[in-house]
């Protein structure tokens, strides 16, 4: 494979899958186990009330995503400021995992792209001028593991 290639990820039957939010790699953050990076996500978005202990027993990522884009408890105040901190905290707690983390950094240079066509902001959006934020935080992680662990 061409190292210039960019790696897309998101689907369960694509290559890669482990770099996605929704795969089945649990993780303990804050004493408390998270059974995917989409349940502690979610959850951090309602700190203190129910509703955060309702995603965290969520029985899919597909199920805490759900939950966590209800309206009907109110975000946290500072949600826009720290979302992506909370993602960052949530990738390097599943990466900490010497099979993940062996996985993340045998992608060497190459460029990961969450390929989520109906999310511009933490994938590549439709047009695949979205932000990538996901991917280009999982090359932060990357990145840091590599200067840990080395090359």
């Amino acid at each position: 494979m061409n190292p210039d290639t960019p790696i897309r990820y998101f689907a369960p039957d694509q290559a890669g899958f482990e770099f996605c939010n929704f795969s089945p790699h649990g993780f303990m953050l804050d004493g408390t186990f998270w059974k995917t990076v989409e349940h502690y996500f979610q959850a951090q978005k309602f700190p203190g009330h129910p509703h955060q202990e309702t995603i965290r027993r969520a029985v899919t990522p597909q199920a805490a995503k759900s939950l966590g884009q209800t309206r009907q408890y109110p975000l946290r105040h500072d949600w826009e400021q720290i979302k992506e901190e909370v993602m960052q905290r949530a990738l390097r707690a599943k990466f900490s995992d010497p099979d993940l983390a062996a996985l993340l950094l045998a992608t060497g240079d190459r460029e990961l792209v969450e390929d989520a066509e109906d999310d511009p902001y933490w994938a590549r959006g439709r047009d695949g001028t979205g932000l990538n934020r996901a991917g280009e935080l999982l090359m932060q992680v990357r990145t840091e593991l590599r200067l840990r662990h080395g090359p």
